[in-house]
């Protein structure tokens, strides 16, 4: 008699895998600050019916994510994709109610972005400044100085009605038009995001080109500057496949604050070079593997960012997405 074939071959997980080995220096949790419903598909050529963006949202929060970037109130012009936050915001107003500690964060280029924010009861907004001239220019259509002048008022605005503000700040470590970045450039505008009222900074690899070292030398700078860890927080790109060394690399240096894309998904539609975002599965592998908490369901996720993959058609481009549910992940 031949012995029954098991119904499920075990997985990774299944096995225990990572294997959980803490290592010192290392802060004992990180809190993800999913992007993948605004900075994702922001940069999806295709439309995304806002019934399945609110189901994205809400399948992330069910995965253990408690900050989810849901939409973006930028001119529907300039970012086609998110012309439905309107529409959105009612579907996701219900949401935190059943999910303790969930927040939905929004973006506001200006003051008119702010108020459609507010009117939808936003608890949680943010900027968007560049730390290079010429960045500034051809994504906010002014110079970094102007730009940062524009975010005064929302900044105040939004603190004097209680609400968060989130200050990004792109182009940290390269620039496709200017090369390096001087990391004194990039402390003092990030610098003034926080003497506004931001109560927190993401500093952005937008194209990816970072190493950790230039991320160990940027936080020793912020440090210097008076600007402690718990202010800041990490947006890498892997472009280059820096994005998980250069998140360690910042965890050394304090760091409990990293932005992910559910999946991989997203870029920058203003920097050609800018590929994925760091994908959240990749991400809360590592940091289980290093004993980190995070909150984070990683087979929920990974099971989301495959239903996701499959509407948009195309495989995941995160890599433990693939190894769990195979390389064509995402494809019917």
């Amino acid at each position: 008699m031949t012995a029954a074939t098991p119904a499920h071959e075990p997985d990774a997980l299944d096995l225990g895998l990572p294997a959980p080995v803490r290592a010192p220096g290392l802060p004992a949790e990180v809190r993800i600050h999913e992007v993948g419903p605004r900075d994702g598909l922001q940069n999806e050529s295709a439309l995304v019916p806002v019934e399945v963006k609110a189901e994205f949202i809400a399948r992330l929060a069910d995965a253990g994510l408690r900050t989810v970037e849901a939409t973006s109130f930028v001119h529907p012009k300039w970012v086609p994709q998110l012309a439905d936050a309107e529409e959105l915001m009612p579907r996701l107003a219900g949401l935190p109610s059943g999910r303790p500690g969930l927040r939905l964060p929004v973006l506001v280029p200006n003051e008119r972005g702010l108020d459609r924010a507010l009117a939808h009861r936003a608890e949680d907004v943010a900027v968007f400044a560049s730390a290079t001239e010429t960045f500034a220019r051809r994504n906010l259509n002014r110079s970094a100085d102007e730009a940062m002048e524009m975010f005064r008022p929302v900044v105040e605005r939004a603190t004097a009605a209680g609400v968060r503000v989130r200050g990004y700040l792109s182009m940290c470590f390269g620039d496709p038009w200017e090369g390096p970045v001087p990391p004194a450039q990039v402390i003092g505008f990030g610098v003034r995001l926080l003497e506004m009222g931001c109560t927190e900074l993401s500093l952005g690899d937008t194209i990816g080109v970072a190493t950790p070292g230039q991320v160990t030398a940027l936080l020793d700078g912020f440090a210097e500057a008076g600007v402690p860890a718990g202010r800041l927080a990490v947006h890498f790109h892997d472009t280059y496949g820096q994005a998980l060394s250069n998140t360690l690399a910042a965890l050394r240096s304090g760091i409990t604050v990293v932005d992910a894309s559910a999946g991989g998904l997203g870029g920058c539609p203003y920097a050609k070079s800018a590929t994925g975002n760091l994908a959240t599965e990749d991400l809360v592998w590592m940091l289980h593997g290093l004993g980190i908490r995070t909150g984070v369901d990683l087979r929920a996720l990974v099971a989301t960012s495959g239903w996701m993959a499959r509407r948009l058609g195309r495989p995941s481009p995160s890599r433990t997405v693939r190894a769990l549910l195979g390389p064509g992940a995402g494809q019917d």
